[in-house]
C-alpha cells in the first residue's frame, strides 16, 4: 500500500507542480484559479496536520499569493510522504474535527485517498477556468504522467 500511495501522491506533487509553474509564468492568474489552488493546498495542509495531530495554520478557503504556492505545496508533500513512510496500518482510523466542530473518524487510507482525489476535482475546475479565460491548459490526465 506504501507504493500506492507514494506513487498517487508523485502524481499529485506533478500536477500542482505544473499548475504552479504555469500560474507563475503568467501577467495575471485568474481570480477563480487562485481562490481553487490556495483551497487544494489548504485542505491538504489541514488533512496532514489532523493526521499527525496537529493544528492547521490555515482556513479551508485561506487565500496565499501564487509566489508562496510553491513552498506550501512542497510542505504538504514532503509531510505527506513522511506519514506514509512511517505507517505500518493503513486501516488505522483517526479521529478529527471538521471544519463545522463536528468529530469523525475514518481510516488512514481513505483520507490519503480523498487527499489525492480532492486535488484532482479542483485541479478540473481549475483547467475548465483556464479554458473559460482563453488559456490552454497542460494535460494533467494521470496516463500522460505514466506515459
Amino acid at each position: 500500500m506504501k507504493a500506492l500511495f507514494n506513487q498517487l501522491f508523485d502524481y499529485n506533487f506533478y500536477c500542482n507542480k505544473k499548475l504552479i509553474e504555469q500560474c507563475t509564468s503568467m501577467d495575471a492568474v485568474p481570480e477563480k484559479c487562485i481562490k481553487l489552488f490556495s483551497h487544494i493546498l489548504n485542505a491538504h495542509h489541514i488533512w496532514n496536520n489532523r493526521i499527525v495531530g496537529k493544528p492547521s495554520e490555515y482556513g479551508v478557503w485561506q487565500k496565499h499569493a501564487v509566489e508562496s504556492w510553491g513552498d506550501i505545496h512542497y510542505e504538504n508533500q514532503r509531510t505527506t510522504f513522511e506519514i506514509i513512510t512511517n505507517t505500518d496500518d493503513f486501516n488505522n482510523r483517526i479521529d478529527y474535527e471538521n471544519s463545522k466542530g463536528r468529530m469523525f473518524a475514518n481510516e488512514l487510507k481513505d483520507i490519503l485517498f480523498h487527499i489525492v482525489n480532492h486535488s484532482t476535482h479542483h485541479r478540473g475546475q481549475i483547467l475548465m477556468d483556464y479554458r473559460q479565460n482563453g488559456i490552454e491548459p497542460e494535460p494533467l490526465d494521470y496516463i500522460f504522467y505514466k506515459r
